[in-house]
């Protein structure tokens, strides 16, 4: 009877086995359909990448916006101005009329190009004075500015040689004369070190918020808060405080070590990169604060906020150029607040701008700021109900 019985034990083994591992492959595709937020993330994130990398991302930008300092009106200043409108690098958006206005303009980051035409230009091209043509370039990101101004110099002779009436003369009848601002040598270490200030205050700041409340409830702690005679704005406060300093010691780490090890200047006001860092940090922790209250764990928390930092790093500027993507990315790339910060921290770093020049970007980032955290109070009171 034993052995009659091990016998028929072994014949169901495999079966067994199957039933038992089939039961726990249904049993993890149901829970899988429950989790909504972990299924949105398998099926969207491969989606916004393929779509962000074909369509957004491009490393030879065009139309890049410019500004024109005229001090002469004449048919060759037009001429020229339209040669360069022509290679479809160069958008003029600003003309303007005086060097401050000119110099204000790259240091807000409004134009990447200024584009001066001096007086008496064309009297010297015709006298074979070879004047120069000044061009200044803002070259904090040297990919944006690098294809346009190689690309200068011979389309704009080869457009124009109709005009001057060149002959058989070797020399080009004017200079081209380029001046490469706030990061001559084109060092992409320039370039890079401010963004990642941004970059890694964005990662980690969303992490530790997007955390915080989900946290709570799994360790079942929120019911002995929501017991407390608290409002909404307390605990979100009580929450982002503390990570506020955490921010401000990672800002403090990646400047010093960008200055000290790789020679990342700081021309502009430490008072107001502070400042304006504050901003930023307390923008991002009441984002991840608000995606707390929407998500039901920490895995969902995690997921959500790969979900913001994907399209954030790519859409910013931090890896590509900004101005070279489509216009519906740039409007995305304007929502959120890396994209701002990125140019808030470049300029004051290396173009030495004053709040004066960071107008717009300052007044987005305290928007945004301010519409995350009347959304975060407005869920979690909802959880107090």
């Amino acid at each position: 009877m034993s052995a009659a019985g091990d016998h028929h034990t072994e014949r169901e083994m495999p079966f067994g086995f199957w039933r038992r591992s089939y039961a726990m492959l249904v049993k993890e595709f149901i829970q899988l359909r429950r989790d909504r937020v972990s299924f949105a993330m398998i099926v969207m994130v491969p989606v916004m990448q393929l779509l962000l990398f074909g369509y957004a991302i491009n490393t030879t930008p065009r139309h890049l916006p410019t500004a024109v300092l005229v001090q002469e009106d004449s048919d060759l200043a037009r001429s020229i101005l339209k040669a360069l409108e022509n290679t479809s690098y160069f958008r003029f958006t600003q003309q303007v009329h005086d060097i401050d206005t000119f110099d204000n303009l790259l240091k807000s980051g409004d134009v990447l190009f200024g584009i001066e035409i001096p007086r008496g230009f064309e009297r010297g091209v015709r006298r074979g004075d070879r004047p120069a043509l000044l061009v200044a370039a803002d070259a904090t990101d040297p990919v944006a500015a690098g294809s346009a101004l190689s690309a200068l110099g011979p389309i704009v002779q080869t457009a124009l040689a109709h005009d001057l009436f060149i002959g058989s003369s070797p020399d080009p009848p004017f200079e081209i004369r380029v001046h490469a601002r706030f990061n001559p040598a084109a060092s992409s270490r320039l370039n890079i070190v401010p963004g990642l200030v941004g970059t890694i205050l964005t990662m980690t700041m969303l992490i530790f918020t997007a955390l915080s409340v989900t946290r709570e409830i799994e360790r079942g702690t929120m019911e002995n808060l929501l017991s407390m005679p608290i409002t909404p704005v307390e605990v979100m406060i009580g929450k982002i405080l503390p990570y506020v300093l955490v921010g401000f010691i990672q800002a403090a780490l990646i400047i010093g070590i960008g200055a000290l090890l790789f020679g990342v200047p700081i021309d502009g006001s430490m008072t107001l990169l502070a400042l304006l860092s504050t901003l930023f940090i307390t923008t991002n922790l009441a984002v991840g604060y608000t995606f707390s209250t929407i998500v039901q764990n920490q895995l969902q928390a995690m997921q959500m906020s790969t979900m913001f930092f994907l399209p954030s790093i790519l859409l910013s500027g931090f890896m590509f150029p900004f101005s070279g993507m489509p216009v519906w990315a740039q409007y995305v790339g304007e929502c959120l607040p890396l994209t701002h910060y990125i140019r808030i921290v470049r300029a004051i770093m290396l173009k030495g701008a004053t709040l004066q020049n960071l107008q717009y970007d300052t007044l987005v980032l305290l928007v945004l700021m301010l519409v995350a955290m009347v959304i975060a109070v407005t869920r979690f009171r909802r959880t107090l109900d």
